[in-house]
């Protein structure tokens, strides 16, 4: 376990634009989640729920901008496609799961993440690897509270990483039960503290943290809205307090249940335009420009001029 603290502010630009990651074809992600949770039971850790979604769910949302990814464990259903690969020996530790989860990717860079992180997002995978293109280090990684390398939270250059699992093998004759940092002793790498992202969940004290920081005011909505996007499949980030203003105008100057209502019809006109988050902010304009023209004529004694 890893403690949390509410998070800093990271900076919004970087090298690969301001899209939140970069293009599909600027990296590949390899999750790790074949453990074997003994400090859980042998419950089935990355399918434990945080929020309503599976923690590995949870993962693979925050990596989506990934052109392949890869997860090391036997094959289960998941929210997003992925590919699927198992370490030899099955159960072969953290270096063979990572060498046999590179075998699928081509990419220069490589999102190597666990599948244990309920609050890992997009912004902090875009972090690492823009952190790992500005300062030509082999790998970059965050780290705890406590200042303890987080390996399984990092981007790497994928040709290091072939290069030291080769060394490896060919110094010990296989990876299997080889600890994780004989390989990133061997790496050049940069820091990044994140208390927030770092935090994984080893234990079910762990979970019901995990639970409970979900639903705490500061942060209930965003999982929400981000947990149902996942659900229904849409991967399209608008602005939330646009849509909040509007349900608040609709519900003032209408009626209660007008908010609901108009917030969806604004989706389903953006969404028949086949429009973005663009689309959606002009959708919003308008009905909450009609909102605000219905309530000021209910306050309004004089005949309409028009």
């Amino acid at each position: 376990m890893t403690a949390f603290e509410p998070p800093s502010a990271p900076g919004s630009s970087d090298a690969f634009g301001s899209s939140g990651a970069p293009g599909t074809d600027g990296h590949d992600a390899v999750v790790l989640a074949g453990g074997a949770a003994r400090r859980l039971g042998g419950a089935d850790k990355p399918g434990v729920r945080v929020g309503g979604r599976a923690l590995l769910d949870r993962v693979l949302a925050a990596c989506s901008g990934a052109a392949v990814t890869v997860v090391v464990a036997e094959p289960r259903p998941t929210a997003r496609p992925v590919e699927w690969a198992r370490e030899d020996p099955p159960g072969g530790g953290p270096l063979a799961a990572l060498d046999a989860g590179l075998r699928h990717t081509t990419a220069e860079y490589v999102v190597v993440l666990s599948a244990d992180l309920p609050f890992l997002d997009r912004e902090t995978v875009r972090r690492l690897l823009t952190a790992l293109h500005e300062s030509g280090a082999e790998g970059v990684l965050l780290t705890d509270p406590g200042g303890r390398d987080q390996p399984l939270v990092a981007a790497y250059r994928r040709s290091a990483l072939r290069r030291e699992l080769a060394a490896l093998c060919a110094e010990h004759g296989e990876l299997a039960g080889l600890p994780l940092r004989r390989l990133t002793g061997a790496l050049e790498l940069t820091r990044i503290t994140d208390p927030v992202a770092s935090f994984d969940c080893d234990t079910w004290d762990d979970i019901a943290a995990a639970r409970a920081r979900i639903r705490e005011h500061g942060h209930v909505l965003d999982e929400w809205i981000t947990a149902v996007k996942d659900e229904l499949g849409i991967d399209l980030d608008v602005d939330t307090d646009v849509l909040l203003d509007l349900a608040r105008d609709a519900a003032h100057g209408v009626a209660r249940p007008a908010a609901p209502l108009t917030t969806f019809l604004v989706g389903y006109a953006a969404g028949r335009a086949e429009g973005g988050p663009e689309a959606v902010a002009e959708a919003a304009r308008k009905a909450a420009a009609l909102a605000l023209r219905w309530a000021a004529e209910a306050g309004s004694a004089a005949p309409d001029a028009g």
